[in-house]
């Protein structure tokens, strides 16, 4: 997953952090515009199931500047065989996106 949000979004990565007692391991990942995010995980810990009606996290939101590097990047995950869930379209509230499912299938939606 780090070398996703590196590789699509220019995220650097810090310091890998592992805690062996509890097994959890994460990286806090900074883009250009000051956002960080922090991408971890946990031995033994299971994923929810996809494609389900679920409470709390739903999707992450990353804006990419314009309409064109939308379309860019749709291309691109196109390119490289993932899916897109819906777009590149203009919502009913004007937002420009299209959203993409990652490695580990969580939806992003790419936004202006």
């Amino acid at each position: 997953m780090r070398q996703f949000y590196e590789h699509y979004f220019e995220a650097s990565a810090g310091e890998k952090y592992h805690n062996p007692k509890t097994t959890f391991q994460s990286y806090f990942l900074s883009f250009a515009d000051g956002a960080r995010l922090e991408i971890g995980t946990k031995e033994n810990s299971v994923s929810p199931l996809r494609n389900t009606v679920s409470t709390g996290y739903a999707h992450l939101a990353i804006s990419v500047g314009s309409k064109e590097r939308v379309n860019q990047l749709v291309q691109q995950f196109q390119t490289d065989g993932f899916t897109i869930k819906s777009g590149p379209r203009t919502t009913g509230d004007g937002y420009y996106e299209a959203v993409v499912l990652d490695p580990e299938k969580n939806e992003i939606e790419i936004t202006i």
